[in-house]
């Protein structure tokens, strides 16, 4: 399987790449193609409704790094979504390119299945974030693989003692 990974963290090297890293290792290991995209670090505006992606085929009028992540995933059998919880919900980055998704409602997804990676400061914050995903997973139909969060990320390196780590590889050893 083609496996593409929307990374929204803003802070390279930190807890959510090394989330990211235990997954795409993890599902290589499995025989997967993964292609990690950091999308905090790409220059990704925001959607403009603008429809022009619906009367162009699916390309938008906005020429920036989204179009490079558009091609990826027109090969993708599935996509990861990680990302840090910023005020009880994904960062501003992973919107932005979540919603610049909006191009493929004029050909159509490529992917059909997604996976859910969140990690936090704070116990109890991930329920925007989990909402958001499950309910666009129904509006699409993509086939939910799986949630996991991950709190008390306290530190940048919190993450690579994490126990909750092997729940990660769990998922990436889960898909079929």
């Amino acid at each position: 399987m083609n496996i593409v990974v929307l990374s929204g963290s803003p802070r390279k090297g930190a807890n959510t790449d090394t989330m990211v890293e235990a997954f795409a290792e993890t599902a290589r290991e499995g025989g997967h193609t993964v292609e990690v995209i950091r999308v905090a670090s790409k220059k990704i505006a925001g959607c403009l409704g603008c429809q022009y992606c619906f009367a162009h085929k699916g390309v938008c009028v906005q020429k920036d790094d989204m179009a490079d992540v558009i091609e990826s995933l027109k090969g993708a059998d599935m996509v990861v979504f990680a990302s840090p919880i910023y005020w009880f919900d994904i960062t501003a980055q992973e919107k932005a390119a979540i919603d610049r998704l909006y191009a493929f409602g004029a050909t159509g997804f490529p992917f059909t299945k997604t996976a859910l990676l969140l990690d936090s400061h704070s116990e109890g914050v991930h329920d925007a974030a989990i909402a958001m995903y499950k309910s666009t997973c129904a509006y699409c139909k993509w086939e939910d693989q799986g949630i996991v969060t991950i709190s008390g990320m306290t530190e940048r390196d919190s993450m690579a003692s994490s126990p909750k780590l092997e729940e990660v590889r769990e998922l990436a050893r889960k898909l079929a």
